[in-house]
């Protein structure tokens, strides 16, 4: 199996298990101090989610369990939620209640509608996004947007990039699967060709958070 079917086939079975990670629960519990800490970053970025305000029609990739769905939906006009799983947008459904439309779609073979789109949002995405396949992936991002229209990013943070921009996952199961993860650094995110980016790393170090425009807007 190549890695990117190996990718979606292990967030297809995480499906139910991915609001564990979120909530540290199970096999991905914390210390006290360390719980603090990283929902103490997720408040930060949720924050700055809500000063980006993104109105307007959005399109969520990766659009997952839900979790930033449905605080789209406290600021959007309509949300258009797509992922390459109908297991985990189940679970979206459930979560986010409203102004969503659902799209099951391969986001790599998935081309958005032109210009449709007021603000693109992904979180815990661009990490998982193969070397090859990132100009054309924020090509599709640039294609989405009208006149005007911004981006935000939500992503993992470490210090240093993994070999290979490998990571084995395991599920509570015992399987394991190989997934791409690549943990971008600010600098990286700020130097993306055609875009102007502003990058910022939380408090704790735990998330990596982003917005901006297409370069040309400017």
């Amino acid at each position: 199996m190549d890695v990117l079917a190996e990718q979606r086939d292990y967030y297809r079975h995480r499906a139910p298990e991915y609001d564990q990670w979120w909530q540290r629960q199970g096999q991905y519990s914390l210390d006290p101090e360390a719980e603090k800490s990283w929902f103490a970053d997720i408040a930060e970025v949720e924050q700055a989610l809500d000063q980006f305000a993104p109105a307007g029609d959005v399109l969520e990739y990766a659009a997952g369990t839900g979790w930033w769905t449905e605080r789209l939906t406290r600021h959007a006009r309509h949300v258009t939620a797509v992922d390459a799983n109908a297991e985990t947008l189940q679970i979206n459904r459930r979560r986010a209640s409203g102004n969503v439309t659902y799209l099951t779609a391969d986001i790599f073979a998935w081309t958005p509608p032109e210009a449709a789109f007021d603000t693109v949002f992904f979180a815990y995405w661009l990490s998982h996004v193969p070397e090859n396949l990132l100009l054309t992936f924020w090509g599709n991002v640039r294609r989405a947007l009208r006149p005007g229209g911004r981006v935000f990013l939500i992503d993992s943070y470490h210090h240093e990039r993994l070999p290979g921009d490998l990571q084995q996952r395991r599920l509570n199961d015992g399987r394991q699967f190989q997934v791409i993860k690549r943990y971008w650094q600010p600098a990286e995110l700020e130097a993306t060709l055609g875009w102007r980016l502003k990058a910022k790393i939380t408090t704790n170090r735990q998330i990596i958070h982003a917005y901006g425009t297409p370069a040309l807007d400017e």
